[in-house]
């Protein structure tokens, strides 16, 4: 519920800066109406209507995405029409294998009865069924909590704002006369860009903790999503750089940074007490009653990702260990 709550706060403060933001340049600037600034939400919206209509193509071809039928992967398929039963979804959604071999899952598509379920091919040598199951547990939630249009809408905020600063910035800078106030306005747009998009990630962040407790709402074990999270975290650590590049554009879409597992191994590792590879409960129920101590570099590689820090979200999952 906390979760929920931050969520909804956050969406009521960007578009209350929006409003505030747009509301100040028009007195500053002395314009009566509000032609112009419709003007630019339209387009915003036109370009995230675009992204909208055209975005599950380019995740197909960026991904290397092809759909299985039922009578291939008859588990993956299983679990999905299983988890997608107990989420309440409208229809199953299609399933897919990504031809890389990052290990990782993802949702996309642009409605509930639109949503694709994809894992990668490099997940399928590393994870056994209950894991396996708590990942795709966690993109079904993905899919049942709306999570693509909810990012999607708080990504209108930071263009519009983007696109005031080009519009105002630029063109007081081309206009010598009355420029001063419309260059000044610009950068403060600017610098409010930069604001709501860190907003933007930690919406973004706070989706995934929701989603990873929807898998556990599924009927999850938080131990199985917390040991295929660790295993994510280790093989991409291992990953040569060269190969995480073809995941470098799409990362958003995964449970796990694959670019930042190079860090997050070693602190895991303190976790894995037993260096098994795995996470196991009781290595759960112990994390409970220690306290998680971040770095300031980690603090801050944190607050620029659009995941959460990956000894933060095994402490998350951590508390639902009591529950089960």
């Amino acid at each position: 519920m906390w979760l929920q709550i931050r969520l909804y706060l956050l969406v009521a403060l960007l578009f209350s800066i929006l409003y505030g933001l747009i509301v100040g340049i028009s007195y500053l600037l002395g314009y009566s109406g509000f032609t112009f600034y419709i003007m630019i939400f339209g387009l915003a919206f036109a370009l995230i209507f675009i992204q909208f209509i055209i975005g599950p193509k380019i995740v197909e071809w960026s991904m290397k995405v092809h759909y299985i039928k039922e009578n291939e992967y008859q588990n993956i398929h299983k679990m999905v029409e299983e988890l997608s039963q107990k989420a309440g979804l409208p229809k199953k959604p299609k399933v897919g294998i990504a031809e890389i071999k990052i290990p990782n899952a993802f949702a996309f598509g642009r409605t509930q009865r639109d949503a694709r379920v994809c894992v990668t091919r490099g997940i399928l040598d590393i994870l056994n069924e209950d894991e396996l199951k708590a990942v795709i547990g966690h993109e079904i939630s993905h899919i049942k909590h709306r999570d693509v249009v909810v990012i999607t809408m708080l990504s209108v905020i930071p263009m519009i704002c983007y696109m005031i600063y080009i519009t105002l910035f630029w063109g007081g800078m081309s206009n010598r006369r009355d420029s001063g106030g419309a260059v000044a306005i610009g950068l403060l747009a600017l610098a409010i860009y930069f604001i709501t998009s860190l907003f933007v990630l930690y919406g973004s962040r706070i989706r995934e903790y929701y989603a990873d407790s929807g898998s556990i709402q599924l009927g999850c074990k938080p131990h199985n999503l917390a040991t295929a999270l660790y295993k994510f975290t280790i093989v991409s650590a291992k990953t040569p750089k060269n190969m995480l590049k073809q995941a470098e554009g799409m990362k958003a879409f995964f449970l796990n940074d694959p670019s930042n597992a190079i860090n997050e191994v070693r602190e895991l590792k303190d976790i894995d007490l037993d260096m098994s590879g795995t996470i196991d409960q009781n290595e759960l129920m112990i994390l409970t009653t220690k306290k998680i101590k971040l770095t300031g570099a980690d603090r801050l590689l944190e607050v620029f990702s659009s995941h959460p820090n990956m000894k933060k979200r095994i402490k998350h999952l951590a508390t639902f260990s009591n529950e089960i």
